[in-house]
């Protein structure tokens, strides 16, 4: 089989060529596809209620549920659908530079929801920005700011986050904006690859022609149990 005619992330679920299990198997979610307690927090946007983006992403999602290998994915609700702006802190996660620096690692996830809460209040938005689709993977969608202008900004919100919030992960440059579908449970045989590199390729065309620019509500810091849901405890302002 010519490798060379799939994506990289496409190729990431390769069983012949990645044969060990998936890295969050088995804490993130279990083999049957529900996820496991994981709490934490983070900055997201949520995808706008009843928007055209909001219906596009879900026709997008379905595309992967039609799959004959769906089952071998964990698929995130159509609710918890979001871009996630910065990564706060997680459970299975404490370590710097993960973790602010002038927090203790074993503080509790409830209280360390409450201490970075309270530095957020003290948060000024940003200017706002647009997002479009750059291309879909087997776990979701590759966004990024629609201009260099956009990208400018959302890497401006990034930057006043970790110096308010006191950490920066290690990707905090490259940090790749995506929005979750899936998390795979068992990758895929080789024979699956030319087909769903053809509906990944499907799904991107036509997202990016019907929702040039995504409809995104306002960078929110949310809390979470799991990946079932992430609940917006604080909304940011965004300039005019």
């Amino acid at each position: 089989m010519d490798f060379d005619a799939f994506s990289p992330e496409l190729l990431q679920c390769s069983k012949s060529l990645h044969p060990a299990p998936p890295r969050h198997l088995g804490t993130r979610y279990d083999r049957s596809g529900i996820f496991q307690p994981e709490p934490g927090n983070t900055v997201v946007c949520h995808l706008s209620e009843g928007s055209a983006t909001q219906r596009a992403i879900v026709a997008a999602r379905q595309k992967y549920l039609d799959m004959p290998e769906a089952r071998q994915f964990a698929f995130t609700p159509v609710s918890s659908l979001h871009m996630t702006l910065f990564q706060g802190i997680i459970e299975y996660r404490r370590a710097r530079p993960y973790w602010p620096a002038d927090v203790a690692l074993d503080t509790p996830i409830d209280q360390m929801t409450e201490i970075m809460g309270e530095r957020l209040k003290a948060f000024s938005g940003r200017d706002p920005f647009e997002v479009t689709v750059i291309k879909a993977r087997p776990s979701g969608l590759v966004v990024a700011g629609a201009t260099e202008k956009d990208r400018k900004v959302m890497r401006d919100w990034r930057n006043a986050l970790a110096d308010l919030l006191g950490y920066r992960h290690p990707d905090h440059e490259t940090y790749v904006f995506h929005i979750t579908f899936t998390y795979v449970i068992e990758r895929l045989a080789d024979e699956a690859l030319p087909p769903w590199q053809a509906m990944l390729d499907d799904a991107a065309d036509r997202l990016r022609a019907e929702v040039p620019v995504m409809e995104l509500r306002p960078p929110a810091f949310c809390s979470f149990e799991d990946m079932n849901h992430f609940e917006e405890l604080l909304v940011f302002e965004v300039r005019d």
